[in-house]
């Protein structure tokens, strides 16, 4: 019998990413890392001289994360729990934006935090992921989460009917992101787990029902 899927992100979905960045940045890379808008790319500034950095220096510093900071990481409020309670009514797969050779430290990070789950590597918009993801499962719904409106606006670009939940948990990066629900690209915009969830099992029973 078919089950329901959920296909999740996990930065700032599962786990903080931009806390712990801005951390790093300050305390070893003389980086300041500042959202006052919208625009992740004027964010960081170098210490000594107030200047933006390039963009070629934000994927250095970002990439520097990856390959040793991941360790940094914790889980958002309610996320570890909520997925393993998703997962008695539901498959659950990570669909992350790292490159193909960080793939296997993504699923060992999050086994650590006692999440044993299939992870898919990804670059750029999710759509075509998702689709991919889709015709191998064949599921009986599904439910697509991630914390940028762009990937929602991908997937409804892309596969079209799939359930939608914009969920970003960093409360450091919340305020100043567009919204994927105010853009018509996801059926809600919940950022805390505890109120993400009973909807999430509501959109389920609406399939089983």
């Amino acid at each position: 019998m078919k089950r329901p899927l959920i296909i999740s992100d996990c930065d700032e979905v599962l786990l903080h990413m931009v806390s712990p960045f801005r951390d790093w940045l300050a305390e070893t890379q003389g980086v300041e890392f500042s959202m006052e808008g919208r625009d992740f790319s004027k964010a960081l500034r170098w210490q000594d001289s107030g200047e933006i950095l390039a963009p070629e220096e934000i994927w250095s510093k970002l990439g520097g994360f990856f390959d040793t900071e991941m360790h940094r990481q914790t889980p958002i409020a309610g996320a570890i729990e909520g997925i393993a309670a998703l997962r008695e009514h539901a498959d659950v797969v990570i669909l992350t934006n790292l490159v193909d050779k960080r793939q296997q430290m993504r699923r060992a990070q999050l086994l650590d935090h006692g999440l044993d789950a299939r992870v898919f590597t990804n670059q750029g918009p999710k759509g075509p992921a998702l689709q991919a993801i889709l015709e191998e499962y064949n599921p009986s719904k599904a439910i697509f989460i991630d914390d940028l409106a762009q990937h929602h606006r991908s997937a409804r670009d892309t596969v079209g009917q799939i359930t939608t939940l914009h969920l970003c948990g960093e409360p450091l990066l919340a305020p100043h992101i567009d919204c994927a629900h105010t853009s018509g690209h996801a059926d809600a915009r919940i950022d805390r787990w505890d109120e993400a969830l009973p909807w999430l099992l509501g959109e389920i029973e609406k399939e089983t029902a």
